[in-house]
């Protein structure tokens, strides 16, 4: 029997917007315009879980080196190809997305309402989410998947000849389009039998609710995990621009995009400390214990590196070891509750491809995901200049967006 093959592509991005000033820094948000409701809580939840294992394993299996990752692109991709699978193949996918037992009407609720709130959330910030569903006409779809991917996703489906390269190309031509050009394709491991892709987007555009001055920004020396220095440029950051705190041993500054609903927090191990092994031992519990202590950083002098990084990784062994195991295997996945051909579909590869720059404006990030089944009594400071834990996130929810381990920097 001939194995079908499909792929699945989730992408984000996060950009800071142009150098032009604003008119004037955005009223803060300090609560959420509604409470979360019980899906949007259990999607939330599951989604950070999912973004600390993740790291956890990435930081393991690269140690010393740079991982930037986004768990919500991952997730949303994932969690949409969860509505057609069945059996032990949806039960290791819940699992390794930390979803457990919820229902997946809820989890689709959760979803669809938890992106729709924090697209609303802070008008100076840009937030769009997009979902695509492209499937070559040999492929019969289950219409409860169908609807789920309208319904929940807002996917547009499309029926498009996969044995035609245009069709690829138009796929790749729809992520740089939704990512800005920061990612110019996703269907880099594509094994030119696909039949099927499923695309997510998430795009973010922002901007420092309190902008670095460029005048003070200086070379100074990045000690990386391989013991090298490099010259780098530092960043000093205005004193009421960021909250500060210490825990764990670390060092940790909150900088927040737009209204302050947005934020970056960067977290710096003490002295000896390996960032990697700091990351690799994150749980949601540590990651709140580090997030309670923080308090606004008048009296802290934080210098932050500005930088510039692309990032890429298969996936595969890192989710079989979440235990998403079955989707991989052959004659053995079970996709039929998105297709009659569904037991002929399993996953042949889960890539992911990131780009981040900090800089004085802002932060400017990309991620795209693919999947393809077959068929920081002098005062304190905080001087970022050796290995550190970063992550984007919105502070209400608490929804992590990208999260990672900059572990060396090229030189000026």
């Amino acid at each position: 029997m001939t194995m079908r093959r499909l792929a699945l592509a989730g992408l984000i991005a996060v950009a800071a917007c142009g150098t032009a000033s604003s008119p004037g820094t955005p009223t803060e948000l300090t609560q959420l315009p509604r409470p979360l409701s019980s899906a949007e809580r259990t999607v939330a939840t599951a989604g950070n879980q999912f973004a600390f294992s993740l790291l956890s394993r990435l930081a393991g299996a690269q140690r010393g080196e740079n991982v930037f990752v986004s768990p919500v692109s991952a997730s949303m991709a994932l969690g949409m190809l969860l509505n057609g699978a069945a059996g032990s193949t949806a039960t290791e996918m819940r699992g390794a997305l930390s979803l457990g037992n919820a229902p997946l009407a809820e989890v689709n609720q959760g979803y669809h309402d938890l992106m729709a709130l924090l697209r609303g959330l802070d008008s100076s910030v840009e937030l769009r989410v997009a979902n695509g569903v492209w499937v070559d006409p040999s492929i019969p779809l289950q219409p409860a998947f169908v609807q789920a991917a309208k319904q929940w996703f807002d996917a547009d489906a499309r029926v498009m000849d996969f044995a035609n390269p245009a069709t690829i190309t138009a796929i790749n031509d729809w992520v740089s389009q939704q990512t800005n050009g920061r990612i110019r394709t996703i269907m880099d491991d594509a094994t030119g039998e696909e039949v099927m892709a499923l695309a997510n987007a998430v795009y973010f555009k922002g901007r420092w609710r309190k902008t670095f001055d460029a005048a003070q920004t200086v070379d100074a020396p990045f000690r990386g995990a391989d013991g090298v220095e490099r010259q780098v440029k530092l960043m000093t950051a205005p004193k009421d621009g960021f909250s500060y705190g210490e825990a764990d041993g670390a060092q940790v500054a909150e900088l927040g995009y737009g209204a302050n609903a947005w934020s970056m927090v960067v977290v710096l191990p003490r002295e000896g400390t390996g960032a990697s092994d700091f990351a690799a031992g994150l749980t949601p519990a540590k990651w709140e214990a580090l997030l309670q202590g923080l308090r606004p950083g008048g009296s802290v002098e934080l210098r932050l590196p500005r930088f510039r990084l692309e990032y890429k990784r298969t996936l595969n062994d890192d989710l079989e070891a979440l235990g998403m195991k079955q989707a991989f295997v052959p004659d053995g996945a079970d996709f039929t509750g998105m297709s009659p051909l569904g037991k002929q579909l399993f996953v042949t590869f889960v890539t992911q491809k990131t780009f981040v720059e900090v800089n004085e404006e802002g932060t400017e990030a990309a991620a795209a995901t693919g999947v393809g089944i077959g068929v920081t009594s002098m005062p304190p400071a905080m001087t970022v200049n050796r290995p550190f834990v970063v992550a984007i996130r919105e502070r209400l929810t608490g929804t992590i967006l990208f999260v990672g381990v900059i572990n060396k920097l090229p030189g000026t």
